[in-house]
């Protein structure tokens, strides 16, 4: 299949306007196929050559103004219209397309729980064509009116309101003008949940045997819902400008969610079937307010060419964190509270849940900018490499620390202009940047060079001295800060002194100060009244994005105190930095252990928690810890879960001790303790053991050799849900004998069967820490099997391939040469090619921890 290159769309762009699509789907037709029937009005701006993109099981016909054109014409998923006159045009398309397995274009499933079967259609980024003939780039924008055909007691969705016109026929709203990405058809047995909001309808949609748990969590998802819904038509001038606002929990979703207009797209995990953290409810809240951002930044507005991707994810991304905070009421100190559940600032959970990605993707070989040159992003497969960590963390970064500048009035003002000179149609960098400009007198444009088009991480690093001279004010202290990197940097920096307070947990700081400061500065230390404090911390309420290096000893506070900082934003800013030094080489991961081992039975924001336990388990025991030093990580790990579970027996804190209780299972070595939990259904005290951690426990128990088949079916059969028969995969690939290895090497590599989601399981359970002798002989076979997966089975399962198959822990310089070598190989497809270099840096910058003397 031919990927569509920037200059092809710009020449199409200058040949064709088009007006409207006509859609007829018609999902009666069996299991493997439906029917698309398209007419397409479209005008050419002079005589020409042009093509239209599908990707057909059968293409019946095609005609263009009424002529038969031949249908072997199409070459791969293009068929050419030579010959056009000016003037406007009408293209009718007939065909047959195939449902996906891979949650690609119109992904098929059956739930197992119930035997019901439910579709919908994911577009982004050139997947329209596997649904319906069209024009497939983001500035052909067009009014889209559809018509489906479903079984009798299934309801459909659509962009707009959907009305039932006879027996099981379905006439969707026209849309307004959106690019074809953005069409969205879901049709099954949904069970919904309707209200009504601002004169709007608002719906939540999900498979029927999951309707009990989103009944439950209904009207916080609402709340939530129209609370950002408020809140953005506060922020922004031009109103919500579609019909309707459907959110629809779908099965095997490959992203977090979809911005579709008027029906966005969740994965279904969101709806809780076992109990979660509040953590994880706010990183629920932050997605639904990241998907309505982009109704206007990416649906109203969009951007002209892939290259301007970060227009859309970036400003969500801000959006998402920034606009959650101010849409739901302070009821406590850094706690918003939306409906009855409490939030903690979202700023946390962005610095240490978000911020890492952006961090670390640039730093690999991969890297780009948050705004690449057109030239680097020339065609299709080249843009899909850019959903990222920089596209998303580091340019909702760069974002916040622009308004941190700019100031948020000034930035309104600007995103407002932005939307009232090009709502409904596209824009580029360079509008973004002039309509910003235009609302203040601050030179963006220089700030959009030093930001957006350079790569790679600043590194801010403290030097705390005493003065040369005193003042004469008597005594004072100095702070210089070195910058290795280009950008400029607007921080807050905040100091602290030791005081007698123990209560807080190992030592108390008092907080001093907090002042701004610019860097570059003028060169100059800058001194500041007073005795040197215990504690300097740059870039205090993480306003930029950088790596920060704290002086000497105020790093030794730090780690001896980080509990009894007062500011969860603070600890952040300084649990990262550890996180940063770790993995650059420059602190000892003990230490890392040790620290937490210290501070987190202390810690009170549950966000920091997560993230400090899910860095040492999944990144220093299970990657940079040596097979000999394994043990002892998570023997450190297993007490510090047991000191945090024993702190909340009074049930005062059930967030904290979920999270205690999975990083316990996940860390143990010992099954005796996880055998009783499971054989008594419930964790001592609490709480009582749901689906997921049931699944957890045997997945643990599987890898360390202490299940069998037998009690793997045992489960399945008392929980024969989508997400039990990932389980069951998960663990069946997790047991750790030639026979378990085997079945499910081919199952993902052998057998082209597995859905996207059961794919991902089974990856998941395959490679475990301590069993390298049975996995020795697959890391070699990795590549040349996946490098033909990916060319069989298209983008998204080359991308789970290479994120969760990959033999990450075979942590060695012969993994490394191998993988190496294996990046030569030309059948590579770019999405596989992508995920090899980063998880190769990674395994490199293991092996460099490991290797490195403290």
């Amino acid at each position: 299949m031919s990927v569509l290159t920037r200059d092809e769309a710009q020449t199409r762009a200058q040949i064709i306007d088009v007006e409207r699509y006509t859609i007829a789907l018609d999902l009666t037709t069996g299991e493997e196929t439906f029917d698309s029937r398209a007419a397409i009005r479209f005008t050419a701006h002079a005589a020409g050559d042009t093509f239209v993109e599908i990707k057909p099981a059968t293409l019946r016909s095609i005609s263009l103004d009424g002529q038969p054109l031949d249908p072997a014409l199409l070459d791969g998923n293009r068929y050419p219209l030579t010959g056009l006159t000016p003037g406007p045009h009408e293209l009718h398309v007939d065909a047959a397309m195939s449902y996906s397995r891979t949650g690609e274009g119109m992904h098929r499933f059956t739930d197992p729980a119930d035997g019901e079967t439910y579709l919908y259609t994911q577009l982004f980024l050139e997947d329209v064509q596997r649904v319906f003939a069209a024009f497939d780039q983001p500035d052909l924008k067009s009014v889209f009116a559809i018509d489906v055909t479903a079984p009798a007691g299934w309801t459909v969705l659509g962009n707009g309101v959907a009305e039932r016109t006879g027996d099981g026929r379905w006439t969707i709203a026209p849309t307004p003008l959106i690019s074809t990405y953005l069409v969205a058809v879901a049709a099954g047995p949904w069970h919904s949940v309707t209200t009504e909001h601002a004169g709007l309808p608002f719906g939540l949609h999900c498979r029927r045997s999951l309707a009990p748990y989103l009944d439950a969590d209904a009207d916080e998802i609402l709340g939530i819902t129209r609370a950002c819904f408020d809140r953005y038509h506060e922020k922004f001038d031009e109103p919500y400008p579609f019909d309707s606002y459907d959110q629809a929990f779908v099965p095997e979703f490959n992203a977090g969610a979809m911005e579709n207009p008027g029906l966005v797209t969740f994965r279904d995990e969101y709806v809780f079937r076992s109990a979660v953290t509040d953590t994880e409810r706010q990183s629920r809240a932050v997605t639904i307010a990241h998907e309505m951002a982009h109704m206007w930044f990416g649906d109203l507005v969009t951007l002209s060419w892939w290259d301007d991707i970060w227009l859309n994810e970036s400003f969500a991304e801000y959006m998402g964190y920034q606009t959650l905070t101010e849409a739901t009421l302070p009821q406590a100190p850094n706690s918003v509270r939306a409906g009855e559940t409490l939030f903690p600032d979202t700023w946390v959970d962005f610095g240490v849940a978000r911020k890492g990605w952006g961090y670390d993707a640039d730093q690999r070989p991969s890297t780009h900018p948050v705004a690449p040159d057109p030239e680097a992003v020339p065609d299709t497969a080249s843009a899909l490499l850019n959903f990222d960590g920089i596209s998303y963390a580091k340019g909702a970064s760069a974002l916040r620390q622009l308004v941190a500048w700019l100031g948020e009035k000034d930035f309104l003002a600007g995103i407002n202009t932005h939307f009232a000179r090009h709502k409904f149609a596209n824009a580029t960098l360079a509008d973004f940047i002039d309509n910003l400009a235009s609302a203040t007198d601050r030179d963006v444009h220089a700030w959009a060079e030093q930001w957006l088009r350079t790569t790679g991480v600043d590194t801010l690093t403290a030097d705390v001295h005493e003065p040369i001279a005193p003042t004469e004010a008597g005594q004072s202290w100095a702070l210089a800060v070195d910058r290795a990197g280009s950008r400029p940097h607007r921080i807050t920096v905040a100091t602290f002194d030791h005081a007698l307070n123990t209560q807080a947990g190992p030592g108390h700081l008092a907080p001093r100060d907090r002042f701004a400061l610019d860097i570059p500065g003028d060169g100059a230390p800058l001194v500041r009244p007073g005795h040197r404090p215990a504690l300097v911390v740059l870039n205090d309420g993480d306003l930029t994005y950088a790596k920060i290096r704290l002086d000497a000893a105020s790093w030794d506070t730090a780690l001896g105190h980080l509990s009894a900082i007062p500011d969860a934003l603070t600890r952040a800013v300084i649990w990262n930095a550890a996180r940063d030094m770790v993995r650059d080489g420059e602190l000892d991961p003990t230490r890392y252990l040790t620290a937490a081992r210290t501070h987190l039975p202390y810690e009170s924001d549950l966000a920091l928690v997560q993230g400090v336990l899910s860095f040492a388990g999944g990144q220093i025991a299970a990657r940079y810890a040596t097979p000999e030093a394994r043990p002892a990580a998570l023997a450190t790990l297993t007490s510090l879960c047991r000191d945090l579970i024993r702190r909340t027996e009074d049930g005062s804190h059930p967030g904290l001790r979920l999270t205690a209780v999975r990083h316990f299972i996940d860390a143990a070595t010992q099954p005796d303790t996880l055998q009783s939990w499971l054989t008594e259904g419930t964790v001592h005290g609490g709480p009582e053991l749901d689906p997921e951690l049931r699944w957890r426990i045997l997945t643990r128990l599987a890898a360390l050799g202490a299940t069998d088949e037998a009690a793997i079916a045992a489960e399945l059969a008392a929980d024969p849900s989508a997400t039990g028969r990932e389980g069951a995969a998960r663990c069946r690939a997790a047991l750790p004998t030639p026979e378990a290895k085997a079945a499910a090497w081919h199952a993902m590599f052998g057998d082209d069967t597995l859905s996207n989601y059961l794919f991902t399981a089974t990856a998941q359970g395959f490679w475990q820490p301590g069993q390298d002798e049975l996995l020795a002989a697959y890391v070699d076979r990795f590549y040349p099997d996946a490098t033909a997966l990916a060319a069989r089975r298209g983008p998204a399962i080359a991308e789970a391939a290479g994120r969760h198959a990959f033999p990450a822990y075979a942590i060695d310089p012969e993994s490394l040469a191998t993988g190496t070598r294996a990046l030569k190989d030309p059948a590579l497809t770019p999405a596989l090619h992508r995920k090899l270099v980063d998880q190769l840096d990674d395994l490199r910058r293991a092996l460099t921890v490991r290797t490195t003397e403290h």
